[in-house]
């Protein structure tokens, strides 16, 4: 190295460290300022709080003389009181002499009030066929054909179907019959309809009163009353058959189904 270059070096040298020194004075001026700063801000700080609490105090204080002395005013004399208290009883009691006195031995009579009466019609209540209640005749069904029951009423229940081959509900009865045997109606009533029903064949639903219904299914023929005809209690209605796809497995039998206010009840209950 030459020595010109050596100069040139420490000419560098000397440059940075000047730099460099007058960077760590720019930093600790500019803390040293920064930390008074905030100083004095903290003196301010507190010295404006201290000022707030104690003008809050005076208010405080202003106010609560200020209440004390309009409770002062307020009060009310005893001598005052006592001379208002005597005159209202006074003036009470010259209320009580003004008050009409009546006759001696004469009580007051009080006003009669006439009271009116409305007459009210009863009213009647009434069944589905607008005929009053407690008028219904009694009703009382037999047996629409003789025989062993071999399927009972089964709505909770089920029973099991050989035609179906499986477990089912029963909501009549079956009663075992030879085909061609006579089917009489349960009781007296109207026929409401004869029909050729998909599951139990020939059938005729006859109405009764007090909202009883029968059905009589699996039949041979029908040709013995028609629809709106009345018939009488034990009256020829038809003749027991086969024609109930549904129970087609089981012995021949009159299937036999009564309704009460339009859902299915166990005719047991009710055939005598």
């Amino acid at each position: 190295m030459g020595r010109r270059d050596f100069f040139e070096e420490e000419k560098r040298k000397k440059m940075i460290m000047t730099f460099a020194g007058a960077v760590v004075l720019s930093v600790v001026a500019f803390v040293t300022v920064f930390v008074m700063y905030s100083k004095k801000l903290n003196d301010e700080a507190q010295a404006n709080l201290l000022a707030l609490t104690e003008q809050n105090e005076n208010i405080v204080s202003n106010e609560e003389l200020e209440e004390a002395s309009y409770s002062s005013d307020k009060t009310i004399p005893n001598n005052e009181t006592e001379n208002n208290s005597v005159q209202v009883e006074l003036e009470t009691q010259n209320v009580a002499d003004d008050t009409v006195k009546l006759p001696e031995n004469k009580e007051p009579v009080s006003p009669v009030v006439k009271e009116e009466k409305t007459e009210q019609t009863p009213q009647t209540e009434q069944n589905e066929d607008n005929t009053p209640k407690g008028t219904e005749e009694k009703v009382e069904f037999q047996a629409p054909v003789a025989g062993e029951i071999i399927k009972d009423y089964a709505m909770e229940t089920l029973v099991y179907s050989e035609t179906l081959d499986e477990w089912c509900t029963h909501s009549g009865i079956d009663i075992k019959a030879e085909k061609a045997s006579v089917v009489a109606s349960a009781e007296k009533g109207t026929v409401e309809s004869i029909k050729n029903d998909p599951r139990y064949g020939l059938t005729i639903i006859i109405s009764h009163g007090n909202g009883f219904k029968t059905m009589y299914s699996n039949l041979l023929t029908t040709e013995f009353v028609k629809e709106g005809e009345q018939v009488e209690k034990g009256q020829t209605i038809a003749t027991v058959g086969e024609t109930a796809s549904f129970e087609v497995a089981d012995e021949c039998h009159l299937h036999f189904e009564m309704y009460k206010e339009g859902v299915t009840v166990n005719p047991t209950i009710y055939l005598k």
